[in-house]
């Protein structure tokens, strides 16, 4: 399988790559961590059971852990860590984080594979390809979301 695209033409007038064409990735399904587990249930001996209870506390352990500032590092996948949004306060003394701290996030940061040319590879992206995402794929989702289906767009 591949990462699916489709092709979009830019139609803002004020860009300056109006009329150009461009391609964006398109997701064509959501896998949840019941399915995940199944998948990995066929792949090793453990049972279902198992990988949804060892998922489960995964997501416990990183988020105590994340919340006591401390970077989760799983190796294979990447880096997590808590980031923070902030409005600025006059100075030093003036900054209440009650008041000034308006916002918190995940930040992730992909396990990186240096390559021997020294180029650098997301782990995750490791033997990615791309295709084109086929027409009849754009005619299923539009009937499955409205029930009619207008022309298809040539190419696309």
């Amino acid at each position: 399988m591949a990462v699916m695209y489709k092709l979009r033409q830019e139609k803002n007038p004020k860009s300056k790559f109006k009329g150009q064409w461009y391609a964006r990735a398109i997701a064509i399904d959501t896998v949840d961590t019941a399915t995940i587990a199944n998948i990995m249930q066929q792949n090793c001996t453990l049972k279902k059971a198992d990988i949804l209870a060892v998922i489960a506390e995964l997501i416990d352990v990183m988020k105590e852990q994340l919340q006591n500032s401390k970077i989760v590092r799983l190796d294979g996948l990447g880096a997590f860590r808590i980031g923070i949004k902030t409005k600025p306060a006059l100075s030093a003394e003036d900054f209440n984080a009650s008041k000034n701290v308006v916002g918190t996030h995940v930040l992730f940061r992909p396990q990186t594979k240096i390559n021997k040319d020294k180029s650098r590879k997301k782990a995750l992206l490791d033997g990615c390809r791309v295709q084109e995402l086929p027409l009849n794929m754009i005619e299923k989702k539009k009937k499955k979301a409205g029930g009619s289906t207008p022309a298809p767009t040539p190419g696309h």
